[in-house]
């Protein structure tokens, strides 16, 4: 994100609540590349916002409340002008990149249009598709996966956001994947065990941080998601599944209509992951020092299915370090508060 080249290192102080019913508390927003840091003054990592998805709740009144996605019960209550200014001027860069209506647009519309007719061999739908996605802007990508999260919450409940697991969440996020690399998110139900969504948003099934004694395996299913989206752009799944007039639209218009995004939703509920290349995967645990058998055993108890997993383990458990401490692995298992 170039819009905050002019802000850099820029922190300022804040209030924060995960949802309506929890009391504010103080923390530090810093502003990164891609992502707003929420911290507590012990300077412990609580949550990370995806910028693009940030929207003002109060415009044009101070304090300023922000909050992650619409929808969210999350609040961040910011008085520091400059940062203020700063999140506004990400906010209309934004605004600004978005396709709006005028000549230039019905002119591009139509000699596209003209070009697909001309060329139907070549702009063949899933020509089409395929272009449309590696040209959608991030801002589109983190827009999309928010409505898509949005649809999920009212299936499978409101995403799981006890503070300290939250803050926790962040940490084996950070570990895995690095800093501002993937939106995680634990949800109580829809997905089997894990999936992933447009714009970096990696979902997780209570399951996994709940029913295991260790964070390896949260940790495994986080690294396997963040591998299937590298190795096939989920963008590319929604618009093939979506069709040709919604490709047209999201490339004319900035905007997927709601029915391909519902269906999309329900698709994910309902479909199997794609089976990892065990190369890639096995790779994807050595380069991040990460242990893939306990991932192993949670897609096979036997380990029948996942023995090459197992057998060729690239961190032996003599030699691995812990994701968590105690203490935060213990916050995270209680993120959904029950």
């Amino acid at each position: 994100m170039t819009a905050l080249t002019n802000y850099d290192r820029l922190e300022s102080p804040g209030l924060y609540r995960a949802s309506a019913e929890d009391q504010r508390r103080n923390v530090i927003v810093s502003v990164g590349e891609a992502t707003l840091t929420i911290t507590d003054t012990h300077e412990h990592p609580l949550i990370h916002w995806s910028l693009p998805a940030i929207r003002r709740l109060n415009p044009g009144t101070r304090p300023a409340l922000f909050a992650p996605g619409k929808d969210s019960e999350e609040e961040l209550e910011l008085d520091d002008a400059t940062m203020i200014d700063a999140i506004e001027k990400v906010r209309n860069v934004i605004a600004k990149r978005q396709p709006r209506p005028g000549r230039l647009r019905h002119v591009l519309t139509g000699g596209l249009v003209a070009a697909v007719l001309a060329a139907g061999v070549f702009w063949l739908p899933g020509a089409l598709t395929r272009y449309t996605a590696t040209v959608v802007p991030a801002p589109t990508r983190a827009a999309v996966g928010q409505l898509l999260l949005d649809r999920f919450a009212r299936v499978a409940g409101k995403r799981c956001a006890e503070p300290r697991g939250t803050a926790s969440l962040a940490r084996l996020g950070m570990r895995v994947l690095g800093p501002g690399a993937a939106q995680i998110v634990v949800l109580p139900s829809g997905v089997a065990q894990a999936g992933h969504l447009p714009g970096g948003i990696i979902l997780l099934n209570r399951a996994l941080v709940e029913d295991y004694e260790e964070p390896d395996v949260a940790g495994g299913f986080i690294l396997a998601e963040a591998l299937r989206a590298a190795l096939h752009d989920p963008m590319e799944d929604l618009l093939t599944q979506a069709g040709l007039l919604s490709t047209l639209r999201l490339l004319t218009s900035g905007k997927v209509p709601d029915e391909a995004l519902d269906t999309y939703a329900e698709t994910l509920l309902t479909t199997p992951p794609t089976a990892l290349p065990q190369p890639a995967l096995l790779a994807g645990f050595e380069a991040t020092r990460l242990r893939a058998t306990p991932y192993a055993y949670a897609l096979d108890q036997t380990g029948e299915t996942t023995l090459g997993l197992i057998e060729a383990d690239p961190v032996p458990v003599e030699d691995a370090t812990p994701l968590l401490d105690d203490g935060d692995w213990i916050s995270l298992q209680g993120i959904c508060g029950e």
